[in-house]
């Protein structure tokens, strides 16, 4: 670090998160931000692969505030051996959690410590619920159950990125600090365009390796495939796009390992001549994807109320985009695709302006086939809604913005006391010491010593 990149603070921060190569957008999110905030602060990073590097280091030289970046994949698993010992603030990227502490402890076979930490987070569920789970029979059901208690009570404080989830957490959990943040993303790189956000020769270039006519109107998806993402729903509207007439296609940009059926999916629709799968790309290759596409779906359902990371970068590289209409979105500006189309291109001038168009969950098979027809024969609504968007990202959403959120709730979580929670489960306060200080205990070592010396060895959650 130079001299003119010296922190402006003395605060010093250890930073839980996944980092590239992890194909996370949480691991994105961290490799754009810190820049910014090594600004103004000290910090360590510490993936999964130096986490336990933590505690020696934290022993040497005590940090002023831990920040977990928290959320479902597997990425983040190896955070919760350390949130209840050394409390910090919790980033909740998924703020239903119940997936990850599932996989966890049912892989481990661990049947015990599910079952007394879901009792813990739920003490007004049906005990025997845990049953179904420890069975085999979880899955979307979780979605009914966010597994959050222990989180929250040994947090310095909670963000999340959407201020409706701060608001329900907050009536949930009245004596947490929770604070919202905007998921930041950063400018998408991109050659000198047209002024409306389209590089001609980029797209035709893109179009061409992937096979595609120019002319032709193109759907994409970013981001890991998975069901959630209405894959299904989205291959039947395209069908009857292209049943309409319209020369419609479908790019699918991301990795499918998590959805086996995908294949099947696709040669059902009966399209599969329109459709291009890329698989995993690598980050610099996304603006050229996105150069190729016309219109963005980032639908999801269901949700852990999260914000994603791939609607934002649609947005940011200027394409029109179609959300799914979830509670915790209600703010965002949204038109209804059922409305005639003359409608829908008035509304698009008006204001608040309309950012994204909105699939009603409902009727979602006749919601999203009207938005992608409206959204393929109507260039000016495309133009209308990736202008909006694009603002809407430059207004809320850029990595500044995100840091600057940072920063403010960064200094009041180190000036916060760690929280006191006694009745934690068992398992989430055990330090499996106690044999080891029994064992040194023979030879006069101090049970301090001891204590100290297995924490370097502390078994995961």
């Amino acid at each position: 670090m130079t001299n003119d990149q010296r922190p402006t603070t003395s605060l010093r921060l250890a930073w839980f998160s996944p980092l590239p190569p992890v194909r996370s957008g949480v691991a994105a999110l961290s490799a754009e931000i810190l820049p910014l905030l090594r600004r103004d602060f000290e910090i360590d990073a510490f993936p999964e692969a130096k986490a336990h590097d933590f505690v020696w280091r934290h022993r040497r030289a005590p940090y002023d505030l831990v920040v977990y970046h928290l959320g479902n994949a597997a990425f983040h698993d190896y955070m919760w051996a350390y949130l209840a010992a050394w409390p910090g603030l919790v980033v909740l990227h998924d703020p239903r959690l119940h997936h990850a502490r599932a996989r966890q402890l049912l892989n481990q076979r661990r049947f015990d410590d599910y079952r007394h930490e879901f009792w813990f987070d739920h003490p007004d569920a049906r005990r025997d619920f845990v049953e179904y789970a420890i069975a085999g029979l979880g899955g979307p059901i979780y979605y009914f159950w966010p597994m959050l208690r222990v989180v929250m009570q040994t947090a310095r404080a909670v963000a999340v990125h959407n201020e409706r989830v701060a608001v329900e957490l907050r009536a949930s959990f009245p004596d947490v600090a929770v604070r919202s943040l905007p998921l930041g993303k950063a400018a998408v790189q991109a050659d000198a365009d047209d002024g409306a956000g389209v590089n001609t020769r980029q797209r035709r270039h893109a179009r061409a390796r992937l096979a595609i006519p120019d002319e032709a109107v193109v759907f994409a998806v970013f981001g890991k495939l998975t069901p959630e993402k209405r894959i299904g729903p989205i291959l039947q509207a395209l069908a009857a796009t292209v049943g309409d007439g319209v020369s419609a296609w479908l790019l699918l940009v991301g990795d499918a390992a998590e959805y086996p059926s995908l294949q099947e999916a696709i040669a059902a629709a009966g399209i599969g001549g329109r459709i291009r799968l890329t698989g995993h790309v690598e980050d610099e290759a996304i603006p050229a994807y996105l150069a190729a596409a016309d219109v963005c779906l980032c639908l999801r359902w269901p949700t852990a109320l999260e914000t994603s990371a791939a609607w934002l970068h649609c947005l940011a590289a200027r394409r029109a985009t179609v959300i799914t209409d979830l509670a915790h979105l209600v703010d965002v500006p949204t038109l209804d695709p059922r409305m005639p189309a003359v409608s829908l291109a008035a509304a698009g001038l008006g204001q608040p302006r309309p950012v994204a168009v909105r699939i009603d969950l409902l009727e979602e098979a006749d919601a999203l086939a009207a938005a992608m027809r409206q959204l393929a024969r109507g260039a000016s609504l495309r133009d209308t809604l990736a202008l909006a968007g694009y603002e809407y990202w430059a207004t809320h959403h850029t990595i500044e913005a995100a840091a600057a959120s940072y920063r403010r709730i960064i200094q009041e979580a180190a000036g916060r006391p760690a929280p006191s929670a006694p009745d934690l489960p068992r398992h989430v306060t055990e330090d499996y010491s106690s044999l080891m200080q029994r064992i040194a205990g023979q030879f006069g070592v101090t049970a301090r010593l001891a204590r100290l010396q297995n924490e370097q060895q502390r078994k995961v959650l």
